[in-house]
């Protein structure tokens, strides 16, 4: 980026945020028109800054900065909206949906589809009984519209449409392929037809796509663990441990 670029009024969400220096921070920001940016907020953590308030994640917002690099500068930001209001486990799962989009997506490349996607999925945490669900449909849209679309519909190779009964092993960068044993990515054809369909309101499809996408998308991150999902799965094996210790006591009395 060689020449100073000015942005007005932008709308975006900030993904992420960290102090910088004494009273500033840096802000990663999805915007629907410039991708990824990220922008120095200046004296923002000031305790006089008119910003303290609004440079919050899940606030729908009209940014503007100045750039003339990678790096900008945050020149004003106001509320597009009310904040989601989102609590419990759907704000761990609402920062896993901001990882996501800042480990795939690049700086400056817009994709106003992945950020109507981002603005509907938050929408969607705030209400869902199923946050589970919502956070599959996610997945699979956004590995679609990031080009790695996941093929759960012909087996690799023969491009034949899956068989209800048969077994498939799903391979990365291939798909389903026909195969006569057990293994952790194996699933029956009518297993990966219901993922494909989106039908999640099934437990038995809601943990086969759980177990599935969370492989294909930690396959294209190169094994990078993401912090939220470590902290999903915690809390998760705490609850797990939890009952059962209560289901024991309750045995013993």
């Amino acid at each position: 980026m060689s020449s100073q670029r000015r942005v007005q009024q932008q709308p975006g969400y900030i993904l992420h945020h960290r102090p910088f220096r004494d009273t500033s921070q840096l802000l990663d920001i999805v915007t629907r028109d410039h991708g990824k940016i990220a922008v120095v907020a200046r004296g923002s953590r000031g305790s006089k800054s008119r910003l303290a308030g609004v440079l919050r994640p899940f606030l729908p917002l009209r940014v503007s900065w100045v750039a003339k690099s990678d790096l900008g500068t945050l020149t004003g930001a106001e509320t597009a909206g009310p904040p989601a209001g989102i609590v419990g486990d759907a704000i761990f799962s609402a920062y896993y949906v901001n990882e996501l989009l800042l480990h795939f997506l690049h700086r400056y490349d817009p994709q106003p589809e992945i950020f109507a996607l981002y603005e509907a999925v938050i929408k969607a945490l705030l209400i869902t009984d199923n946050i589970a669900a919502a956070l599959r449909s996610f997945e699979l849209e956004l590995l679609s519209l990031l080009g790695y679309a996941v093929n759960l519909d012909n087996e690799f190779g023969s491009r034949e449409a899956l068989k209800i009964d048969q077994n498939y092993e799903f391979r990365m960068e291939q798909g389903p392929v026909m195969v006569e044993r057990e293994g952790p990515l194996v699933f029956k054809g009518e297993v990966f037809m219901e993922i494909a369909a989106q039908r999640f309101e099934k437990p038995d499809i809601l943990r086969a796509a759980n177990r599935l996408l969370r492989e294909i998308i930690g396959f294209h991150l190169g094994g990078k663990e993401l912090k939220s999902r470590k902290v999903l799965m915690d809390l998760h094996r705490g609850r797990i441990a939890l009952s059962n210790s209560r289901n024991q006591n309750n045995n013993a009395q």
